[in-house]
């Protein structure tokens, strides 16, 4: 994918590398170990090797990747105390901005969080598990618009990197349906504008990441630290 416009700055486009890498690597377009180099990322995405650089310095600070001074640099592999810490930094949030939805939810709250769970649905039925992923985000950054802080949202995007890739190895169809079905509850719990019973389902929720991580742990002993 190169990028298109000519007239991009450096910074732009290492921005978009940024945001590229990262899903590849997310998403397991880019494996735990495996090694990439500045001249391959540069040819992939149609663009000088200084972006590359600067996106490599980015995803390395994030802990995405390791970079060796005159070896070749690796996607690091999962940290599961980086996931346990992602976990604890979005469900201290999280559990803010649920109460705040469910204090005060909107006329539209309910109909606007249903219909993205039933757009969940259908992807899990298509076992469509990168448009899932998508689904899954935007339910929750709704809840973040809904509840007049969106910004919280992108403070959580940006430290929940080694528990999104824990979280993708897992959506399988059974995994899906079990998160639409909590999304459903959390959804009702904002419904019936009941901040207690909401709170507690979306520590249910995100606490079931610890059960993922033992999981995928145990799966893909490879992948970790």
């Amino acid at each position: 994918m190169a990028v298109d416009a000519p007239d991009l700055t450096e910074e732009t486009m290492a921005m978009r590398l940024v945001s590229a890498l990262r899903d590849d690597i997310v998403t397991m377009a880019l494996k735990p170990g495996d090694v990439i180099s500045e001249s391959d990322i540069a040819g992939r995405y149609g663009v000088s090797r200084q972006p590359v650089r600067e996106a490599f310095i980015r995803l390395a600070q994030q802990g995405l990747l390791l970079i060796r001074p005159k070896r070749a640099t690796v996607v690091k592999k999962i940290s599961p105390d980086g996931v346990r810490q992602s976990r604890f930094i979005r469900e201290s949030i999280e559990v803010e901005i649920i109460r705040r939805v469910a204090s005060s939810p909107g006329a539209d709250a309910a109909s606007v969080l249903a219909a993205l769970i039933d757009e969940q649905d259908a992807a899990s039925a298509a076992n469509d598990s990168r448009r899932f992923h998508i689904l899954d985000e935007l339910f929750h950054r709704t809840l973040a618009r809904l509840a007049g802080v969106e910004y919280a949202w992108q403070l959580i995007d940006d430290h929940k990197m080694q528990l999104d890739r824990v979280r993708y190895l897992t959506l399988g169809s059974s995994s899906s349906q079990r998160a639409i079905a909590e999304h459903r509850i959390i959804a009702e719990a904002v419904g019936e504008a009941d901040p207690a019973a909401a709170e507690a389902a979306m520590r249910a929720h995100l606490g079931r990441a610890e059960v993922l991580l033992t999981q995928t742990i145990s799966d893909f002993p490879d992948y970790f630290e």
